[in-house]
């Protein structure tokens, strides 16, 4: 597909690998996601953007990243049209282990619009790669989400909610991406 802009979406790890692990997502901190990517969606193909759809793979694990296990696909809600492009990671980022640069170059992509799954992980990490390629990024905080995490013994449990408050603060304070919302971008506010 040929953009009739100088703008892609990316749509990062909004895949069915998420919702196999029931407890994880049962605490996913911003429910809204998937229905604001739908939006985001809809709207990008209304402007004419490109839209790119990163999937992330472990392959050869048996857990629901591995693509043997089916779990690797865009989730149900969302269908990429025939023309949009496709590709999966096996790195935290969608550009290091994919030729995702390459695929933006060649359609003339200057301004990326990142939203997806694993807020502070492959969102962040992407836009600030992306960042550091010259892109011009906006991070749209409420189209993506996350759980809690802890990092191990003796350190306490950070809820999703405060690490998509961190990325959002780390990401827009520190000139990596402008930190939008998927009203001021779509235009039309989704419903709770």
């Amino acid at each position: 597909m040929t953009p009739r802009s100088d703008t892609a979406l990316l749509v990062i790890d909004v895949q069915e690998s998420f919702r196999q692990r029931a407890d994880d997502w049962a605490a996913t901190a911003n429910p809204r996601a998937v229905p604001n990517v739908v939006r985001l969606v809809e709207r990008a193909r209304e402007a004419g953007d490109l839209i790119v759809w990163v999937t992330h793979a472990e392959p050869g694990t048996g857990h629901v990243f591995d693509p043997a296990l089916g779990f690797v696909r865009v989730m149900d809600e969302l269908q990429p049209g025939p023309d949009e492009p496709r590709v999966t990671k096996t790195s935290i980022n969608a550009f290091t282990t994919t030729n995702l640069q390459q695929q933006l170059t060649a359609a003339g992509i200057r301004r990326l619009v990142v939203c997806g799954i694993r807020t502070e992980q492959c969102c962040e990490t992407t836009a600030r790669v992306a960042s550091d390629l010259g892109y011009d990024v906006r991070f749209v905080i409420d189209a993506t989400t996350t759980s809690p995490i802890r990092a191990g013994e003796g350190y306490s449990e950070i809820s999703g909610e405060r690490l998509m408050a961190r990325t959002a603060s780390i990401l827009g304070g520190r000139g990596f991406a402008e930190i939008v919302t998927t009203e001021q971008l779509a235009g039309v506010a989704v419903p709770a």
